[in-house]
């Protein structure tokens, strides 16, 4: 009897352990089956360590981004759109990683829990993704940049639609040059700078520091700073990029001054602007839905007031991500609701057909936002002029962001304030100069498009 029960014990604890095993596989399997099915070595969707079999990516207007034929990849017909919209597309090794064949890999080669991707073997391709991006208006802003490396992103702030996700320096997938690798031209070329960029600001910093002192200088409306080229802080000296003499806090602005802005952050301090930067976004790891971005950064000195004055223009340690501030700006324009801006319209999948909801990315006090939002529109009317922008209704603030050993950024953060035209807008040209110049035009051109081809 006793042998009985043993070998019965013995019996149950096998079983036990078989059914924890098939627990374990099937646990398993859920978790990292898509991971399993989308390995290089399937050749049934790769080729050569290349996405050969997959859905078809559309962009908003249907124009075919890329495709799977006869076991091959086929890109857009425009060379200028194949470069325009290659990080957001992403090549098909995976080395942008942060491209749609990329990230959405999965999607695309039809894979499901319960049939794996017997789609893809059956009919030969996978699930479609159609993009909120625009190709014609990317590449309206890959040629705005000109001769210039930089990006261009541009988001409808209602919905969190992104139009446009330009990186600069790009390349042609049908044509790679020879010396993609090894040219200093083409250094950084697989990075997407929209989502994995982080530049130096410069003065569109200077909207963050102008919601902190509107949140927390009671009398800031009524103050006057005194400019005269330059701002001594007791151990240092900030320089402006002029002489304004007596201004208020709208006109410190509207002339983006360094000495009344170093002197309002010293003001508030390294604790009150950090806090406002932070609830922001800075120093936080965000998301614009599946995509990963860089952190931006803003630990202002509490040691040095001269650090902190820097700092609170966009200089020193501060470091901001483009479709971050651009969730930023949503939030401006959209009552204190930044949504995050979203590549992806739809999918093949049940999910996708029924559609995405947006997702917050920032939230502003609404009454800082609207405050906000008549300040950097008097920029446009009381500085830049109408008709930098002409019909758009402008929002916005330049930016130049100096650099130790070479030529400053020129930056633009804005948006429409037309009902009919949401969107806001951010642009970086690395090295060329004054916000007002090609950032600006960039901006203009790439909005003028938009309201040009809705």
């Amino acid at each position: 009897m006793k042998k009985t029960v043993k070998r019965a014990a013995v019996l149950y604890a096998l079983v036990a352990i078989f059914l924890a095993g098939i627990i374990l596989l099937a646990v398993q399997f859920a978790l990292n089956g898509s991971k399993w099915a989308n390995n290089k070595a399937n050749r049934h969707i790769y080729s050569s360590g290349s996405v050969a079999n997959a859905g078809t990516i559309y962009d908003r207007n249907g124009t075919v981004l890329a495709r799977s034929e006869n076991g091959k990849r086929i890109f857009a017909k425009s060379a200028a759109v194949r470069k325009a919209v290659l990080h957001t597309v992403g090549d098909t090794s995976g080395v942008i990683s942060t491209g749609t064949h990329y990230l959405y890999r999965s999607t695309l080669s039809g894979y499901s829990l319960f049939n794996g991707i017997y789609s893809l073997k059956s009919k030969g391709a996978g699930n479609d993704i159609t993009l909120n991006i625009d190709s014609g208006a990317c590449r309206a802003a890959y040629e705005a940049l000109g001769d210039y490396k930089g990006t261009v992103a541009v988001c409808n702030y209602k919905t969190g639609e992104l139009l446009v996700s330009v990186s600069k320096p790009s390349y042609d997938v049908n044509d790679v040059p020879r010396n993609l690798r090894t040219s200093e031209y083409y250094e950084g070329v697989f990075l997407d700078k929209a989502c994995s960029g982080i530049y130096t600001p410069g003065s569109i910093m200077k909207i963050i520091t102008a919601a902190c002192a509107i949140e927390n200088i009671p009398d800031i409306y009524t103050r006057t700073f005194e400019c005269k080229g330059e701002y001594k802080t007791g151990d240092g000296t900030v320089v402006c990029n002029g002489t304004h003499g007596t201004i208020s806090f709208q006109q410190a602005l509207n002339e983006s001054c360094n000495c009344a802005f170093a002197r309002i952050a010293i003001e508030l301090g390294a604790q009150k602007l950090r806090a406002t930067a932070e609830s922001l976004g800075f120093n936080k790891q965000l998301y614009a839905k599946e995509v990963p971005l860089v952190k931006s950064r803003f630990n202002p000195s509490r040691s040095s007031k001269t650090e902190l004055g820097w700092a609170g223009i966009g200089q020193s340690t501060t470091y901001v991500n483009p479709i971050h501030f651009l969730g930023i700006m949503n939030a401006i324009a959209n009552s204190g609701t930044g949504y995050a801006p979203d590549r992806i319209k739809q999918t093949g999948t049940l999910t996708g057909i029924i559609g995405r909801m947006p997702e917050v990315m920032v939230r502003m006090n609404p009454d800082t936002a609207a405050q906000l939002k008549r300040l950097l529109r008097s920029n446009v009317t009381d500085k830049y002029g109408e008709s930098r922008f002409p019909g758009l209704v402008m929002c916005g603030k330049t930016g130049t962001a100096e650099l130790d050993d070479a030529p400053s950024h020129s930056v633009f953060a804005g948006f429409c304030a037309r009902e009919d035209l949401p969107l806001c807008v951010v642009v970086i040209a690395e090295n060329a100069g004054w916000g007002s110049g090609v950032a600006a035009n960039t901006a203009n051109r790439v909005l003028q498009y938009l309201d040009n081809n809705d």
